[in-house]
């Protein structure tokens, strides 16, 4: 293992929050592996960009030796998160939880290690709670405490309901912790009180309490709201090399110096060099949002496909052609067709919703024209390239 102030400087690269101050020194003066805990909720299909900041943190303890423990929360999942939320939220069924987990677990291997590596799912010990030990969990904390957390505080004062089931959710990450006796637990910076209760209850439980460190949320694609699957203002790490560099490049300009720190490797002192040249006009921001389009497609697909992608995106955008190189698709039998759901039977978008959303806001053309209606006849769809958004292209045959 590296000497500790190597490793503190690496660890604390890009982090918002280490508390309590100094105790992640303490842990790694210990001169052992830790077990660093990460909890994702399998809430929805895609590891985003977004999931993919604090699963770089983890990673980057797996390299200096240390066991990362992932943990899928297919129970606390059903519970719901309320970290931010204004109102409770719908609860998921357990297949629907089941559902994401199973096609989360190869994305994880695009952003971690293989080894060292455990990954838990945590109904294995919430699961099986039986009401006298759910019992003691909940007298590991007050009512008050909960109210100290600030949109519980919020919504109570506003006389917005809290479901009880709400206040169990910190409790059971906290349980969490006591499971697999984490020495630290990473979140976003909305998890900071979550993590916080985690020492609490790891403490109640004789054991020694984690260090809470947290990472920025990166804002979405939108330019302003944390990067989110129900927003849509995401792009996930298993998108095609062409899909990441083409969203990175549609990002607002304000966003791109906290996406070179969030989602590249880029170095800092060489990320500070370039922001100064934009500044003094010595770097164009076309070019420096270019970079940033390549480093991130590379990070998930290689160099070479990140050059490939970039070409794409200029035979797209910039010199208006149709790739050549585009997928071909059958036409349905029958008339007429039905166009949302054949979009998606192309596999141009995940659902026929979302294509019916696309053709009413005129972003699916047919050989260049905008598709107004929701169905055609087959002997107009024969032979002609299929458009859908700016970088989704089929030949109809």
């Amino acid at each position: 293992m590296r000497k500790n102030s190597d490793q503190l400087q690496r660890l604390l690269k890009g982090t918002e929050t280490v508390s309590p101050p100094g105790a992640l020194e303490e842990k790694l003066s210990l001169d052992k592996p830790l077990r660093v805990k990460l909890g994702l909720d399998p809430t929805a299909p895609a590891v985003t960009l977004g999931w993919a900041v604090v699963l770089r943190k983890l990673r980057d303890f797996q390299e200096l030796g240390h066991k990362a423990v992932l943990i899928v929360g297919d129970f606390t999942a059903q519970v719901g998160d309320p970290s931010g939320k204004s109102e409770t939220r719908r609860r998921l069924t357990r297949d629907e939880v089941m559902g994401y987990a199973t096609s989360l677990l190869d994305q994880f291997a695009k952003v971690l290690l293989p080894e060292p590596l455990e990954i838990r799912y945590n109904s294995e010990w919430l699961g099986s709670l039986d009401m006298e030990q759910m019992l003691t969990l909940t007298s590991k904390a007050t009512v008050a405490q909960m109210l100290e957390r600030g949109d519980f505080a919020k919504r109570y004062q506003e006389g917005t309901p809290i479901s009880v089931m709400e206040f169990m959710y910190p409790l059971l990450q906290g349980y969490d912790s006591v499971a697999v006796d984490a020495d630290v637990e990473l979140g976003g910076s909305d998890q900071l009180w979550n993590l916080m209760m985690g020492r609490v209850i790891q403490e109640r439980y004789g054991l020694a309490a984690q260090v809470a460190m947290t990472v920025p949320l990166l804002v979405g694609t939108d330019g302003e709201n944390k990067m989110s699957q129900s927003l849509g203002n995401y792009i996930g790490v298993m998108d095609p090399p062409e899909e990441i560099f083409g969203k990175t490049m549609s990002i607002p300009d304000h966003l791109m110096r906290s996406w070179y720190e969030l989602t590249t490797q880029v170095p800092s002192d060489e990320i500070d060099r370039l922001f100064l040249g934009l500044k003094k006009g010595t770097e164009h921001p076309n070019a420096l949002k270019r970079r940033l389009g390549r480093e991130v497609t590379a990070l998930y697909w290689g160099e070479e496909a990140a050059e490939s992608a970039e070409e794409r995106f200029d035979v797209i955008h910039k010199y208006g052609e149709i790739p050549e190189d585009i997928p071909e698709v059958p036409a349905p039998i029958g008339d007429p067709v039905m166009l949302p759901a054949f979009i998606r039977e192309a596999g141009l978008t995940t659902s026929a919703g979302e294509a019916r959303r696309l053709i009413e806001q005129g972003a699916v053309k047919l050989d260049g024209e905008r598709i107004e209606g929701l169905e055609m006849s087959r002997s107009e769809l024969v032979g002609k390239v299929l458009q859908v958004g700016k970088r989704r292209f089929a030949r109809i045959i």
